[in-house]
C-alpha cells in the first residue's frame, strides 16, 4: 500500500458529480498516417503490452474509514483491462462538433472508484473532420488527478507511445503482481503508524518552511518587485459562478511558429509570456462580446511543475503554482504582453517559496477531507469572491511526432477539471510545429466554447501583427514599459509574507467552514 500525499487526497475529497477530478486528452489520428489492420483490437493489444509501463494502469484506490489517514493505492487484485477501453462511433456526420461533444460528454462521467481511475475511449468514424482522411479515429483519455499531474499524465500517455511507426516491445519480465484489499481495521492500523511518522516529519518540515521564509525574505529581488495578485482579490466575472453538470469543450491548433516569431520580435519575452497574452486577448475579446469584461484584469492561476526527473517517478502531483495578473483591461496587445511578462516575473519568484503539496501534508487528513467535501456538497465556490479568475496550464510536448500502434497522432487537445467558481480552465499543448489550446467550461459558463476558441484565433492575429511592426529591438526596449515595477512598499518582509500568506489563506477559509457543517462530512 502506498498513502496518498495531502494534494493528491485533496482531488479525491473535492470531486463530485458536478466536479470530475480528472484530467485527459483527446488525441485524433488520420486514417492516411495509420499501418493497415490498425484497429481497436491492435490499440487493445498494444496497451495491454505496455501495463507496465506505468503503475497507474493497475493500481486501485482504498478509502479509510472516517477519512482517519488519506486514501492508499494497492495493486488491484481484480483488474480489467478490458473495462478501461470502451469503444465507440461518432455520431454522424463524424465532424469536429461531434467529436467535441462526445469529448464533453466523456469527460462528464466521474471515473469508478472501485477500479484503477483511468479510462481510454477508443473512437472510430471520424469521417468529415477538416484536414483527415474520412475513416479516421481518435481517442479520449482521462485519469483520476489524484493520481498524476499533467506531466506525470504525459509520461503515462508516453509509455504506450513510440517515435516511429515500428511497434517496440518492452524488455524484460511483467514481475506485476496484485493486493489483496486490505480489511477497514488494517488500513486504520496503517493510518496509526501514518500520523507517528509524520509527528516525527514534523520539525523537519518546520525547519524547511523556516529557511524557505527566510530565503524569501532576504531575496533582494522581492524587495525590489510590486507583489503578485493576491487570492480572493480577481474580479467576479461570468466565468466564476456554480456548475452545471453538462460540460462543453472545444480544442484549436496555432502554428507554433507564429508563437516563435512573436517571442523573437518582442526580446525578453517568453513562449509562456506570448501565449498568456494570446489567451488574455481571446478573454477580453469575448468578454467584450458579452459585455460583461470587468474593468480590473483578470487574473489566473499558472500551475508549475517541480517534479524532479527520477526514475520510476510517474506518479502523484508535484506542483507549484504562482498568480498572473492578464491585463485584460489593457487595449493594446503589445503592451499587454509587455505586462505580463513583467506580471509572470515577479509571480515566478514569489512562487519559488514552497510546493503547494508541502504546504498541505501537515494538515489533519480529516480536516481536509470535511472541509473539501463541505466546500463542494454547499457548492461555496460559486458565492464568494473568486480566488482567480482563469486558470491556464501549459504543458510542453515532442517536437516530434508520435505514433500509438503504428498510427501517427495528428494533433492533441488537453482536458482538465473546473470547479464551482472556477468555471473555465485551458490547457495549453506543443506537439510537433503546433500549440493546441483546450477550452474546459460547462453549458452554464461556456455553452459556445467555439466561439472562445475564434476569439483566441482573433487574439493571435492581433498580437502577431502589433509584433511585427516593430522596426527594431531597440524601439520596443525604449517605447514601452516592459521593466518589472519597483516596490511601492519599502518593508522588506512584506514581499515574503505575501508569498507564504496567500497559500495559508485558501487553507484557512476551508478549514473556517469545518465545525459548522462538521455533519456533512
Amino acid at each position: 500500500m502506498q498513502v496518498l500525499t495531502a494534494l493528491d487526497a485533496t482531488f479525491i475529497y473535492l470531486e463530485s458529480e458536478h466536479s470530475p477530478m480528472a484530467i485527459g486528452a483527446l488525441y485524433v489520428i488520420d486514417a492516411k498516417d495509420a499501418p493497415e489492420g490498425f484497429s481497436y483490437a491492435s490499440w487493445h493489444k498494444l496497451v495491454a503490452s505496455r501495463l507496465r509501463g506505468s503503475k497507474v494502469f493497475r493500481e486501485r484506490l482504498v478509502e479509510v474509514p472516517w477519512a482517519m489517514s488519506f486514501p492508499y493505492w494497492i495493486r488491484d487484485p481484480n483488474f480489467n483491462l478490458k473495462s478501461h477501453l470502451p469503444r465507440k462511433t461518432l455520431a454522424k456526420p463524424g465532424g469536429m462538433t461531434e467529436l467535441m461533444q462526445l469529448a464533453a460528454e466523456n469527460w462528464s462521467e466521474v471515473l469508478d472508484r472501485s477500479r484503477p481511475l483511468w479510462e481510454m475511449v477508443f473512437v472510430e468514424g471520424l469521417d468529415t473532420v477538416e484536414g483527415i482522411s474520412k475513416g479516421s479515429f481518435a481517442l479520449i483519455t482521462k485519469v483520476h488527478h489524484a493520481a498524476v499531474d499533467g506531466k506525470a499524465g504525459g509520461e503515462m500517455m508516453s509509455s504506450l507511445m513510440d517515435l516511429s511507426p515500428e511497434i517496440r516491445q518492452l524488455k524484460g519480465k511483467d514481475n506485476w503482481e496484485p493486493e489483496e484489499i486490505p480489511s477497514s481495521w488494517e488500513v486504520i492500523t496503517e493510518a496509526w503508524s501514518g500520523a507517528a511518522r509524520k509527528a516525527m516529519a514534523l520539525p523537519g518540515f518546520i525547519g524547511k518552511t523556516v529557511a524557505g521564509a527566510a530565503h524569501v525574505y532576504t531575496d533582494k529581488r522581492l524587495r525590489q518587485l510590486n507583489a503578485p495578485p493576491r487570492i480572493l482579490s480577481a474580479p467576479k466575472t461570468i466565468f466564476n459562478q456554480q456548475l452545471s453538470s453538462a460540460k462543453t469543450f472545444w480544442g484549436r491548433d496555432f502554428d507554433f511558429r507564429r508563437i516563435k516569431a512573436i517571442r523573437k520580435a518582442v526580446p525578453g519575452t517568453t513562449i509562456n509570456d506570448v501565449v498568456l497574452a494570446i489567451c488574455a486577448g481571446g478573454l477580453r475579446h469575448y468578454l467584450l462580446e458579452k459585455n460583461q469584461l470587468p474593468e480590473k484584469q483578470l487574473v489566473t492561476m499558472a500551475p508549475i511543475s517541480v517534479r524532479k526527473d527520477t526514475p520510476g517517478d510517474d506518479s502523484g502531483n508535484q506542483v507549484s503554482a504562482m498568480l498572473v495578473g492578464l491585463e485584460t483591461n489593457v487595449s493594446n496587445p503589445l503592451k499587454r504582453l509587455l505586462n505580463i511578462h513583467a506580471n509572470t516575473s515577479r509571480s515566478k519568484i514569489h512562487a519559488s517559496a514552497m510546493p503547494a503539496s508541502e504546504l498541505t501534508d501537515f494538515l489533519p487528513s480529516e480536516t481536509l477531507a470535511a472541509a473539501a467535501r463541505v466546500y463542494t456538497r454547499t457548492r461555496l465556490g460559486g458565492r464568494h469572491r473568486p480566488f482567480f479568475n482563469v486558470t491556464i496550464t501549459n504543458v510542453p510536448g515532442p517536437p516530434v511526432p508520435f505514433y500509438l500502434a503504428g498510427a501517427k497522432i495528428n494533433s492533441v487537445y488537453g482536458m482538465a477539471p473546473i470547479l464551482d467558481g472556477l468555471g473555465l480552465l485551458l490547457v495549453v499543448l506543443s506537439y510537433q510545429d503546433q500549440i493546441s489550446i483546450g477550452i474546459n467550461s460547462c453549458e452554464q459558463i461556456i455553452p459556445d466554447p467555439k466561439f472562445l476558441a475564434d476569439c483566441l484565433g482573433q487574439s493571435l492575429d492581433e498580437l502577431e501583427a502589433a509584433a511585427l511592426q516593430l522596426d527594431s529591438p531597440a524601439e520596443n526596449m525604449n517605447s514601452q514599459a516592459n521593466e518589472l515595477e519597483p516596490r511601492v512598499d519599502s518593508n522588506p518582509l512584506a514581499a515574503a509574507r505575501l508569498a507564504l500568506d496567500q497559500a495559508f489563506e485558501a487553507i484557512n477559509n476551508l478549514q473556517s467552514k469545518e465545525p459548522e457543517n462538521k455533519n456533512e462530512s
